[in-house]
């Protein structure tokens, strides 16, 4: 596909646990998912990003690494693996894997190593300190070192009673953060990242890679002080020039808290760093300064504002991601859209307005399919780490949210709404598994589906499809700048992109009202490109656009 190959490719993400289980124990595999490559194909897609397969006590469903070189037994076996690389291949569909080394386990062979002592070798794998007050052998009225609380709630530091001492986890005590300073520890990493590199695989997806360098001083404030941390870009241009340099693959960085002219030095042209990077800034716009759990809606209006300046921001400079859903994101079309009467329309819509922007796509399992949110009810059903921590936080210790009120935040924010099983047909368990699954099945299923997707022609698998195709034949889609149209209008997302001679117009109305739309005179005679209602094929005028409506024309 060319140098920068990423540029013109889709990227579907899968979730082991819920795409396919093909043995029949109620969890996804490896085997589930090769057996499912021809219907990947079909949609078009050209890269695999697949979340975490490695060993793992599965705290956090995989991000809690203890065996970077072997394969979780409940995903399947390296022989398995290999043959999904190869068959992946065979089809010309690449693999990208989670690089998750912002932390291990706290089963890792590492960290076990650096807590049995002080004066162990491996020690300094990892970030060990005294506590505040009391004695340094973590006496009784010993506090963490500092007054961090980690993003899954508690506490930031854990007192290890067998050195006294408190190790750092920015995120679960199951989880301790790996020490970036220690060059014995970086070339670990390289070595394990050449291993996956030299089976073949296509690049990773690096988790939270904006955090593995630390103020040393750790002062007071929160674990977002650890976001671009002092050495970050240090550490990734040494891996750059070690490691990923030398394969012809791709690098995305999930990158919290990151700025425009961070992303720049990350995914720079030159590339120096990584090709491109994740912001959250328009996924964040429904939280608040505390929590994201609540039951606000995204702000419209800053939603277009964000969407664009991140757009003519790395316009020249930098590459972006493109995506609504992945394993940590509720369902787009239960957070934009519509999950009644115009559930399909709304996702077709929703796809549009992505697809069509400068960067490379990343579609989640189901999205193609317009899969909602899950229809949670109690705490039980349930089994993402930081939802149950976050109900326990504000239910239960602080008080402050009803039972009632958490429930439904959780409904609405969970990341177990993205992690239900995949619907491959209309059959008990979705066709995902012959018996009941390690989390519930949506119901809706029964209407929400591959299996019928697949055969009709206007259903969202088919939009999809079409938007996959678009964009490798359409240089403009990549290349093209970006103009905001009607930046305050509560309903309407309208952009154009310009290349060269080529015009293209994007117009979606996000609302269940029907809207009209006076287009720029230099769009007249523009031909109608894809559409999910009846439009004029040609547009000159007023045009009147539908609940949920979207249309794109294209000029030359």
């Amino acid at each position: 596909m060319g140098k920068d190959w990423w540029k013109k490719a889709v990227v579907y993400q899968i979730y082991p646990r819920s795409f396919c289980d093909s043995n029949g124990d109620g969890i996804g595999d490896l085997n589930g998912i090769t057996s499912k490559l021809g219907y990947l194909k079909e949609l078009g897609v050209d890269v695999l990003w697949i979340s975490p397969i490695y060993q793992s006590p599965m705290r956090d469903n995989g991000y809690d690494i203890s065996d970077y070189r072997a394969i979780n037994p409940e995903f399947g076996t390296m022989v398995d693996f290999d043959r999904l690389l190869k068959e992946s291949h065979a089809i010309g569909i690449k693999i990208v894997m989670d690089l998750v080394v912002n932390h291990s386990s706290d089963k890792h062979p590492w960290f076990i190593e650096s807590r049995s002592s002080r004066d162990n070798p491996k020690r300094d794998y990892y970030f060990w300190r005294d506590g505040k007050n009391g004695s340094s052998l973590g006496g009784p009225m010993s506090s963490p070192p500092n007054n961090w609380e980690a993003w899954f709630s508690g506490p930031a530091w854990t007192l290890d009673e067998t050195t006294g001492q408190y190790y750092l986890n920015l995120f679960s005590p199951y989880q301790p953060d790996l020490n970036w300073e220690n060059p014995a520890l970086r070339e670990e990493i390289y070595s394990m990242m050449r291993f996956w590199l030299d089976k073949g695989i296509d690049g990773f997806r690096m988790d939270v890679i904006s955090c593995i360098s630390k103020p040393l001083d750790f002062p007071d404030g929160t674990v977002r002080l650890c976001a671009n941390g002092p050495r970050v870009h240090e550490f990734l241009q040494e891996m750059r020039n070690t490691v990923l340099s030398h394969y012809d693959i791709m690098s995305v960085g999930e990158n919290a808290c990151v700025t425009i002219d961070e992303a720049k030095r990350y995914a720079n042209n030159e590339g120096t760093e990584l090709d491109m990077v994740f912001h959250f800034e328009h996924m964040e716009l429904d939280g608040d300064e505390t929590s994201k759990w609540n039951d606000r809606k995204i702000d419209f209006i800053k939603l277009k504002t964000v969407l664009a300046r991140w757009q003519n921001g790395l316009y020249g400079y930098a590459w972006n991601s493109l995506y609504w859903c992945n394993h940590d994101q509720p369902r787009i079309v239960s957070r934009l859209g519509d999950e009644g009467v115009y559930r399909e329309k709304s996702a077709k819509m929703l796809a549009a307005c992505i697809h069509f922007m400068q960067g490379t796509p990343y579609v989640y399992q189901g999205e193609e399919l317009g899969m909602t949110n899950a229809p949670f009810t109690a705490l039980e059903d349930y089994r993402d780490l930081e939802s149950i921590n976050a109900y326990n936080k504000y239910v239960l210790e602080e008080k402050l949210y009803s039972k009632e009120d958490m429930l439904k935040f959780l409904q609405l924010k969970s990341r177990d709404n993205a992690r239900t099983p995949m619907h491959w047909n209309d059959g008990p368990f979705a066709g995902f598994s012959d018996k009941a699954s390690w989390i519930m099945v949506n119901p809706n299923h029964r209407e929400i589906n591959a299996a019928e997707q697949v055969r009709r022609g206007d259903s969202v698998f088919a939009y999809y499809q079409t938007l996959i195709r678009l964009r490798k034949e359409m240089d403009i889609i990549t290349k093209g700048n970006f103009e905001l149209l009607l930046p305050d209008d509560p309903d309407l997302f309208v952009y154009t992109r310009q290349h060269g001679q080529e015009s293209l117009l994007v117009i979606c109305n996000f609302s269940r009202c029907e809207k009209t739309f006076s287009p720029p005179e230099s769009f007249n005679g523009a031909k109608l490109l894809l559409s999910n209602e009846e439009v004029p094929e040609t547009i000159n005028g007023i045009t009147s656009m539908g609940p949920f409506a979207t249309a794109a024309y294209y000029k030359k």
